[in-house]
């Protein structure tokens, strides 16, 4: 099981942003809506795929891929960070893969994984690419990716594997290329998550040319974030990334420029003063495996090129070529829940001595437009961050109050929370839950 589940650039205002989460802000324009496609092309992994078009694209836009935390989703992700508001003011398309395997963490350390056209996500992701290249007539000059945690890994593994399909990334919590590899059939890597995996330049830059032999083309460039006291991907995997991009691209691991944009961040970059070098790295101290901060977004979208269109104010939007195939715009709704005011499902990743959990709140009654939901912690648990809702206390009775976005709930539907926490050898579930004061039935 991926214990990466800490999603915690998991985007929420509630824990302030981007994740606690790397950049959340204002909810997309309202007439866009995301959109579920399927039938995209080979999907080796069974991966769900959701679209982002605002209403005003420029012709042949850029096109981003945003990829989400472990117990994370693409709905999730696009809810959660501002990538989409940000799409809106700048005319990109965005494409918010969704992984479907147990934990919702994306595959970055299979040998499938880890190479070009291999069976595992970053084919099903490069198909989702493809399909909307085709459709939308995006620039192939402008697709690029960005994504935090476990997306922060698969930025730097789809940066490795298709060098020829992306132009640049940004990776928020990530690890080097090739760090989490397995052959034992595990998803999980230790050594590298507690950043005890150290390799020459060379070493980590021979890994990613390993993954696509014979490529001569231009490397994507790289920009990586990480929180000085994370503790989930610890942080000498920062420094570890710098080794590898520099090497693959060529430039000198001594920064050509050192500066602070904002309180606390120190940024490197290297191979070129521009705002968009070879390699940038952003180091965020007092933080661990959340990056809080303002601005987060806004800098990567700078990084990755995609602020320098003018949309349209007037005429309709780009039609693609051929209408996507797309269900219904909402999202599938949930099994219907028991009899009662609601019910919750409580999901459980633990490791050594901490955990994340995964919290789907089903509303079993009338319609609400705001919700509280309260519980007890096991003895010995203490939570450090949490997402899509407003946390009260750490350790015994919390409760998790909505945020903007959530707050809703019609009779039937569900939304999911989430929190990472520390154990002393109970990682179990509460006994009990209420909502608004009723008590829940567990799932």
């Amino acid at each position: 099981m991926k214990r990466l589940t800490q999603a915690l650039l998991a985007v929420t205002t509630a824990v302030a942003a981007i994740g606690a989460s790397v950049l959340m802000s204002a909810s997309p324009a309202a007439a866009a809506t995301l959109q579920e496609v399927t039938g995209f092309g080979n999907n080796p992994t069974n991966l769900r795929m959701h679209l982002y078009v605002p209403d005003r694209l420029p012709a042949n836009p850029a096109l981003l891929v945003a990829v989400h935390y472990c117990t994370g989703s693409g709905p999730a992700f696009y809810s959660g960070t501002s990538f989409a508001s940000l799409a809106d003011r700048y005319g990109y398309i965005v494409i918010y893969p969704s992984a479907t395997r147990s934990g919702n963490c994306f595959d970055v350390s299979s040998p499938g994984a880890l190479r070009h056209d291999g069976n595992s996500d970053p084919a099903g992701i490069v198909s989702m690419v493809r399909y909307v290249q085709e459709r939308y007539r995006t620039d192939p000059a402008r697709t690029v990716v960005t994504g935090a945690s476990s997306g922060g890994m698969m930025t730097n593994v789809l940066l490795g594997d298709y060098p020829d399909v992306f132009r640049a990334g940004a990776a928020f919590m990530g690890v080097p290329f090739g760090c989490f590899a397995t052959t034992d059939g595990s998803s999980w890597n230790s050594a590298c998550a507690n950043g005890q995996v150290t390799k020459t330049p060379q070493a980590w830059g021979d890994l990613v040319r390993a993954a696509y032999p014979g490529y001569t083309g231009p490397r994507p460039r790289m920009q990586t974030w990480h929180g000085v006291n994370d503790d989930t991907l610890r942080y000498p995997n920062f420094g570890e990334q710098i080794k590898q991009w520099t090497n693959v691209h060529g430039v000198s691991q001594t920064p050509v420029l050192t500066d602070t944009p904002q309180s606390g961040w120190t940024r490197t970059r290297y191979g070129s003063t521009s705002a968009q070098p070879p390699v940038e790295a952003i180091s965020v101290a007092n933080t661990g495996h959340s990056l809080p901060q303002s601005g987060m977004a806004e800098r990567a979208v700078t990084f990755l090129g995609l602020d320098s269109t003018t949309v349209p104010t007037t005429g309709p939007t780009t039609p693609p070529t051929t209408p996507p195939t797309t269900p219904p715009t909402t999202p599938p709704t949930s099994t219907p829940p028991a009899t009662g005011g609601c019910r919750v499902g409580y999901v459980v990743n633990a490791w050594n001595t901490g955990l994340t959990a995964s919290i789907t709140i089903t509303n079993a009654g009338a319609p609400v437009t705001s919700w509280t939901l309260g519980f007890t912690l096991p003895a010995g648990q203490s939570i450090t961050s949490g997402w899509n809702a407003t946390w009260t206390g750490a350790s015994g009775a919390v409760t998790a109050r909505n945020v903007s976005y959530n707050g809703s709930l019609a009779t039937g539907a569900s939304t999911t929370i989430g929190l990472q926490a520390t154990h002393t050898g109970d990682s179990s579930r509460p006994a009990a839950f209420t909502l608004n004061g009723v008590a829940c039935s567990v799932a």
